[in-house]
């Protein structure tokens, strides 16, 4: 790659650097002033315009490197632009504001999370550990977590959150059932926790940053005109709170750069919204459009399938993909019998085309849409001697023994942390029982003061003897080891004497089973990532670390440099691209997923998901579906995927070679089972049309009868849901087996649903 300059007095108008790039990238990258739609097809080169582009701004002296902010949505993204750019301007790159949304705005926070009241060495709470506060809250609140689950608590919190609905507008303008009250009391109690323990979830590094600058005009407007050019990637993957943010900074030079794909929008499921990217000329009425439809990843004929996938879908941004590639192979169809002939195959698939064709392992790549597949993929790959990387799976840091010791590093920062304090007082066991933190927590929750700030003083309460004297040891124990790091003891030096002093590896040694010596194990690798991370950085800081491993997300767990077979959701696969790829399980309720407790399905996104892993494959291109599958012990048949009818027959073909049958009402008798059953579970009888076979599916199109006269799922008939009580229907849409309602629940508000799949009985 060729390098340029940034010595010369005069600007250069025509850079070299731009030669290598095509018409609509050059548009792309010069366009500097104003508001930029860069709409991105997939494998159109969306990293190397935003890479040129911002060497470009640096090269045209329009901004210096500290004043460029560049948002990206993992760590791997950032880390990939950053590289490239320096190789572009050199060590200069060093200087940009680069990185994750949650990296970038937490590092805002911790220059001024003082003036809302958190401390600057703030702990990031994961999902597990919010549902561990949030477990204990509703214990306190006499409510029994097995029945409200701390993880459907801590989902509408984190929606009400990314919506930027704070506690008292929740509970003021949002209760509409049982659960909802309950998520209103546990959410202000939940936030009180969190600044006690002088900690921030996930969501509070979006949200936070907003309540900074509303409170804090001259905050926002120092970070407004230190950002002179703001470039967002992936911004169709954004949600209302990081719309709202970056809408804030580029109020006042309105020079935003969005790149992204409505295509590719696939996670409304974390809040995503898709309408921001299709918005974006509404939000800013000068914006330019310019889109990147040449694609550099793809032959033709994936491209061409890719397409008409994506065609279907209604409301989308207009652009075209092509390639100057050629056509290549079709895309195979595999029809297999049951998941364990669907993994068996494809690990012979993959082995022939290694050794026919030289591919490597790592040229591979298995999609799938739920994680639970992976396990018989594995077991086939295994039995193959075929090498392959899970990524999704539990991560390292995860661990327990892992999330033993770094709360042990947290609590060296921040000692005011109460979830991680608890996980560890009594880790390995010291004598300090439940009764006893049970009482020192009963004086913190009095008090209105923090557990450490209790245990501190435990002299001063009735707590049991001998756990008391334990408490002052833990308590001694800390206050040395945070002197010891204060005083410029090294990181790694530091995880030893936590090791020793607590105990911890002792008792692992001490236990002497395989899966106390398999924890010993990870325990040293997080002391070598800790002296990896001591010896690639100038600064090395305990806070700066937790902070570091706290963000890392799925896909910084994929190595693509690794000889093995990737394995991992089609979720997990976006950015990423492959020669060969199978993507698998393409039947209806798996891909596209099924409604959930009767709510539709959101089919315009599964179909972006399968866009989304279909351009993931540059060469080869297999698809799979099972006709039986086991679920919960039990053999179902399986009717393919809606979306092998929609692709275009023309590209793909079965194994012989014959074109796939276009099926428009997506079954026939063929489909059925003559010793299956799997009878509705609407409360009344379906009859089907005339048929040599009277078996019935759930998984069908074609229209229903009524034994017993009219339907009486009529608008205005009343209802009662399993779980959501009484309702009444408002509206009614579809035919047969696809009819969906609009139901209003007294105690739960309004629900769609689908009738096939709700447990919906009329009462009256």
């Amino acid at each position: 790659m060729k390098t340029f300059s940034l010595q010369s007095d005069q600007p250069s108008k025509k850079p070299d650097f731009l030669s290598s790039l095509n018409e609509q990238q050059k548009k792309a990258v010069t366009h500097t002033d104003g508001p930029l739609l860069i709409v991105a097809g997939a494998g159109s080169g969306k990293t190397r315009v935003l890479t040129y582009r911002i060497a470009y701004l640096l090269q045209q002296f329009k901004a210096d490197p500290q004043q460029i902010l560049a948002l990206t949505f993992t760590n791997k993204a950032a880390r990939e632009m950053k590289d490239r750019i320096r190789n572009l301007i050199g060590d200069r790159a060093g200087k940009l504001w680069m990185g994750t949304f949650h990296s970038i705005f937490s590092k805002i926070l911790r220059f001024e999370a003082e003036k809302i009241g958190f401390g600057q060495d703030f702990t990031i709470y994961d999902t597990n550990d919010s549902q561990t506060v949030i477990k204990q809250i509703l214990q306190e609140l006499n409510f029994d977590p097995k029945e409200i689950k701390p993880k459907t608590i801590h989902n509408k919190i984190s929606d009400a959150k990314n919506q930027l609905i704070t506690a008292d507008t929740f509970q003021e303008k949002f209760i509409s059932s049982t659960l909802d009250d309950i998520t209103a009391r546990v959410y202000k109690l939940y936030g009180k926790r969190l600044k006690q323990s002088n900690s921030m979830d996930f969501d509070d590094l979006l949200v936070k940053p907003i309540e900074l600058f509303n409170q804090h005009p001259d905050i926002l407007d120092k970070y407004q005109d230190r950002f002179k050019y703001i470039l967002i990637d992936e911004y169709q993957d954004t949600n209302h709170a990081q719309y709202k943010m970056t809408r804030l900074l580029a109020e006042k030079h309105q020079n935003i750069c969005v790149v992204g794909d409505d295509a590719q929008s696939i996670y409304s499921f974390r809040g995503a919204d898709i309408s921001n990217i299709l918005n974006f000329k509404e939000d800013y009425e000068n914006a330019t459009q310019v889109p990147l439809e040449q694609n550099y990843r793809s032959t033709k004929a994936i491209l061409q399938c890719a397409d008409s996938i994506i065609k279907k879908n209604t409301k989308q941004l207009d652009k075209t993909l092509w390639t100057d590639k050629e056509y290549g192979e079709m895309i195979t169809l595999l029809e297999n019998f049951d998941e364990r002939d669907e993994a068996n195959r494809i690990a012979n698939y993959i082995y022939d085309l290694k050794m026919r064709h030289g591919y490597e392992n790592n040229h591979f790549a298995i999609l799938y849409r739920t994680n639970y597949q992976s396990r018989v993929f594995e077991e086939a790959l295994r039995r193959k001697d075929l090498a392959y990387q899970l990524v999704g799976g539990l991560s390292f840091y995860q661990r327990k023994e892992i999330k033993d010791v770094l709360a042990y590093l947290t609590l060296l920062v921040n000692p005011h942390d109460e979830t991680n304090l608890l996980r560890i007082i009594n880790e390995p066991s010291r004598g300090i029982g439940n009764k006893s933190l049970q009482d020192l927590l009963s004086v913190a929750r009095n008090s209105g003061r923090s557990l450490w700030s209790v245990i501190e003083e435990v002299e001063k309460y009735d707590v049991y003897k001998p756990a008391k004297a334990r408490v002052r040891e833990f308590v001694t124990m800390i206050h040395d080891l945070r002197s010891n790091l204060e005083q410029g003891m090294k990181l790694s030096d530091s995880v030893k004497a936590i090791l020793e002093r607590s105990g911890y590896m002792k008792a692992l040694i001490e236990e002497n089973s395989q899966e106390s010596m398999m924890r010993r194990d990870n325990i040293i690798e997080l002391q070598n990532a800790i002296s990896y991370y001591e010896k690639g950085t100038s600064n090395p800081s305990l806070s700066a670390f937790l902070q570091e491993i706290s963000l890392i997300t799925d896909s910084d767990k994929y190595d693509e440099s690794k000889p093995a077979i990737t394995l991992m959701t089609v979720h997990a696969s976006k950015g990423l691209e492959f020669p060969v790829v199978f993507i698998v399980g393409l039947e209806e309720n798996l891909f596209p997923v099924g409604g959930r407790e009767g709510f539709e399905a959101d089919i315009e996104e599964e179909r972006r998901l399968f866009y989304v892993a279909i351009t993931r494959a540059e060469e080869k291109l297999y698809f799979s579906h099972c006709k039986t599958r086991f679920r919960f012990g039990e053999e179902n048949r399986q009717l393919r995927s809606r979306f092998l009818d929609e692709v275009d027959s023309g590209v793909v073909r079965t194994e012989t070679g014959a074109t796939i049958r276009q099926n428009k009402d997506r079954f026939s008798n063929d489909d059925f089972d003559s010793g299956h059953d799997s009878s509705t579970r609407v409360e009344y009888d379906w009859k089907t049309p005339k048929s040599n076979n009277s078996h019935r599916s759930t998984s069908t199109t074609i229209e229903y009868e009524y034994t017993d006269g009219e339907d009486p799922f009529q608008v205005g008939a009343k209802v009662i849901h399993q779980k959501f009580g009484p309702g009444k229907i408002i509206s009614r849409s579809g035919l047969g087996m696809d009819t969906k309602v609009v139901v209003f629940f007294k105690n739960r508000g309004q629900k769609k649903l689908m009738l096939r799949a709700a447990p919906l009985k009329v009462v009256g």
